[in-house]
Order: C-alpha cells, then sequence, then structure tokens
C-alpha cells in the first residue's frame, strides 16, 4: 500500500499520539520499526499520518512503550482501523481540506462545543447568510466552487442539527448576532433560524451579552470537540490561512478554560432566546 500524500486531520492524529508515546518512552523511531521489521522511514510515515496502522500494531507500540492507559489506547486503536469513506470526501478537490478536516471532525465527535464572535456558527447559518460570507472572500471564489462550498456547509448543518445527533452548544456573542451578512432580511432569518434550533433537545444556545462582564480569550472561533476520551479530544480555530487544529493538552486546558468561564458569563437559555427576539426587532 502506498503512503497517503494528503491524510486528514484525523489521521494525522493517529500518528502523532504515536510519537508522544514513543517520545515519552525515550524511544528512538528505529526501535520502532525493528519491533514490525520495518524500515525506520516507514515509522517516520506512520507518525505524520501518512501510512495507516493497524489496531493491533497499535496495540503493540502501546505495551512495548509501557502505555498504562487501557481507554486511550483502545480509542486510538480504533480510530487506526477506520476505513469507511465519510460523506465530505465527495467535495475533495473543490472545497479547502481544511473544511473537509472539520467535517471529519464533527462526525467523530462525541459533543461538540463553540464560541463564536463575529460569526454564527457554521453549522448553524442559513444559505443566504453563508453565501453572504463566502462572497466576502478575498480573492473572490470562482461561482462553481462558491456553490461547492455553500452545498458542503449545509450538508453540515443538516447532519448537526438534524433531532438525535451529538449534543451541540453554541455561545455565540451579541456582536455576532446584530452582523447583517447578506442584509437585514438574511439578518432577521437567521436570527429565527437560531431561535428554532434552541428548541431542538441537543443543542444549547447561549448568547454573550454586550454587559457581559470580561472577555475571555484573543476573539477568534473556537470549535471544541470532544473524543472518546480526553486524550483524544481537539480544538479548532478559525484563521485567515485556514483552520488550525490543536491537541496539546495545555491547549485542551486552555480553551476549555476560555469556553466554561464565558459560558458562566452568558445569558440563560430562556434569556438567550429572549435577547434574540429583541436583537431582531431592533435590526
Amino acid at each position: 500500500m502506498p503512503p497517503r500524500t494528503t491524510p486528514s486531520a484525523r489521521q494525522e492524529r493517529v500518528g502523532t499520539e504515536l510519537r508522544k508515546m514513543r517520545d515519552c518512552a525515550g524511544r528512538t523511531t528505529a526501535e520502532a520499526a525493528a519491533l514490525f521489521g520495518f524500515a525506520r522511514t516507514k515509522i517516520t510515515q506512520i507518525e505524520k499520518g501518512q501510512y495507516p496502522i493497524t489496531a493491533e500494531r497499535v496495540r503493540m507500540l502501546a505495551a512495548e512503550f509501557q502505555e498504562s492507559d487501557i481507554a486511550f489506547v483502545d480509542a486510538l486503536a480504533a480510530m487506526a482501523e477506520e476505513r469507511h469513506k465519510g460523506w465530505w470526501e465527495d467535495y475533495r478537490g473543490s472545497v479547502p481540506v481544511g473544511f473537509l478536516d472539520i467535517a471529519e471532525m464533527e462526525y467523530f465527535a462525541k459533543s461538540i462545543r463553540t464560541y463564536q464572535v463575529s460569526h454564527v456558527p457554521g453549522a448553524m447559518q442559513t444559505e443566504a447568510y453563508a453565501r453572504a460570507i463566502f462572497k466576502d472572500l478575498y480573492p473572490p471564489l470562482p461561482p462553481r466552487l462558491l456553490e461547492a462550498r455553500l452545498e458542503h456547509r449545509l450538508q453540515r448543518s443538516a447532519l448537526l442539527m438534524r433531532e438525535g445527533a451529538q449534543p451541540y452548544s453554541a455561545l455565540i456573542h451579541e456582536a455576532a448576532l446584530r452582523m447583517l451578512f447578506g442584509g437585514r432580511d438574511a439578518a432577521k432569518h437567521q436570527l429565527d433560524k437560531l431561535l428554532e434550533f434552541s428548541e431542538l433537545p441537543h443543542i444549547t444556545l447561549r448568547v454573550i451579552s454586550f454587559s457581559s462582564n470580561g472577555f475571555v480569550g484573543a476573539g477568534q472561533g473556537i470549535f471544541y470537540a470532544k473524543g472518546p476520551v480526553p486524550r483524544l479530544d481537539a480544538v479548532q480555530l478559525d484563521a485567515v490561512g485556514g483552520p488550525a487544529f490543536l491537541h496539546e493538552q495545555k491547549h485542551l486546558e486552555n480553551y476549555r478554560h476560555i469556553i466554561d468561564t464565558m459560558t458562566e458569563r452568558s445569558l440563560t437559555e430562556s434569556q438567550s432566546r429572549d435577547a434574540i427576539r429583541l436583537i431582531k426587532k431592533e435590526i
């Protein structure tokens, strides 16, 4: 089997965790390769997510490196065995790879928390709202690519906002709710859609008002995906150059703290619905 040319963020994560496990044990790539009779370069490819590894070999490495967290090893082995093609792969070549990685992260997340200051969360955006955002990109997208991004985003929404989906918690700053992406009518329709989503049993939507007591974090969008075990949680940050993915434990702790703190400073769910209705009247 040839190496992968473009491993997904999730495939890279498996390799990264194996590398961290090896580093923690103080072992070299040559020692890891000797366990299987591999060339040293193959271990390097595995640790970069460029070459697949079986669940059995994940467990062999974990035993060799004296990894004692059985739940973590089981979850990592399960990740390594994943071979199915996700719906997002249909958009490869027409949507940036980072967007595909976000969809993959959402699909496998046990629960999702998001914190947004300038935009409504992507999965909650209406077609008109999302279209207005994509039209503001520079350089402008060709019509075919714009439509592909829009279709991909609406597919994400359909999957995450359906009843029975994984728990989804959204913290949205009042500033984002007052932005008129697509004009007043589009903005009002977006607010109606948020109210509709907020009534779903798996959705928690809370507003951070302008009167909130302080502001934590740098203000960029935060997406926190809960993994099968805490060590496999992941954070995605919005950036001009594309999404950034973080999973070092200190990063996870930092962004959990930001979301937890701003949740405490946000309005209740009922107050948030009232705030959205008031904003709709005022815009």
